[in-house]
């Protein structure tokens, strides 16, 4: 199902024009060129490289409208595979801040060269979901940070329950400086599908739009970088014929001025 639909489903009052981003090779910006650098640095693995071509981290983060001098936060970064690359982007002249970040601290990136000026925040966050349960519930939460030019987080909200995204985005909201940007990247799920075993790592889109706005944000743009027409959103993200081609929407939102 495409992006379109959603769309539409979700924004009828809303106009949008459809046309893809693209992006002139021609005019590569200080940030993308920095971005382009980063991707060659020795501390990102094979492994890491590989996803280059699949992820699209240039046109994905110049589709959120990113800049060398911004004050960015990275919700749940993970393994740190988009840190790597926001870091040595934004240390010069902007400022980069993780939160959520228990994967970092494990696997300790923030030590290494390079990364000492990456703002590790640590928001006190009460889980409120059960043991055991296939989502992450978390009560309302403070970020520790105001006046942010964008927040960005990369195929997190599937692990969420509702009120797990609730308190993020409103968190995101709360951080963010009027006129901020709320950059949101994760794994399609069929519209009004039921919970199964196999599309518990997938969101809808229509309803995350829906509930994104219902903190206060408005739906600025969307971009088809991460459609795949031959993802029939039937299995699991991690099954051998999905794993590296999965379809992911890519919504870009403001807090409004």
């Amino acid at each position: 199902m495409k992006n379109t639909l959603f769309l539409l489903l979700a924004l009828p009052i809303l106009a949008f024009s459809q046309a893809a981003f693209t992006q002139d090779a021609s005019e590569t910006s200080p940030f993308d060129a920095a971005i382009q650098e980063a991707m060659t640095a020795d501390i990102r693995t094979d492994a890491e490289k590989k996803r280059d071509d699949n992820r699209k981290p240039v046109e994905t983060l110049a589709f959120f409208g990113l800049e060398e001098y911004m004050r960015v936060l990275e919700l749940i970064p993970g393994g740190g595979w988009y840190t790597k690359l926001l870091a040595p982007a934004l240390r010069d002249d902007g400022k980069l801040y993780v939160a959520i970040a228990g994967g970092l601290k494990r696997n300790g990136l923030l030590k290494k060269e390079g990364f000492d000026k990456v703002v590790l925040l640590e928001p006190e966050l009460k889980i409120t979901s059960e043991p055991g349960a296939s989502l992450t519930g978390f009560a309302p939460m403070d970020l520790g940070v105001k006046n942010l030019d964008a927040v960005l987080t990369f195929r997190n909200l599937h692990n969420l329950d509702e009120e797990g995204r609730h308190s993020m985005n409103q968190a995101s909201f709360d951080a963010l400086k009027p006129g901020g940007i709320y950059g949101v990247v994760d794994h399609t799920r069929r519209h009004m599908q039921a919970d199964d075993p196999e599309n518990r790592r997938r969101a809808d889109p229509v309803l995350m739009i829906k509930e994104i706005q219902a903190v206060g944000f408005e739906l600025v743009d969307y971009s088809d970088l991460h459609y795949r027409a031959d993802d029939e959103l039937r299995y699991e993200v991690g099954r051998k014929t999905v794993t590296g081609n999965t379809d992911r929407f890519t919504f870009k939102f403001r807090k409004p001025e």
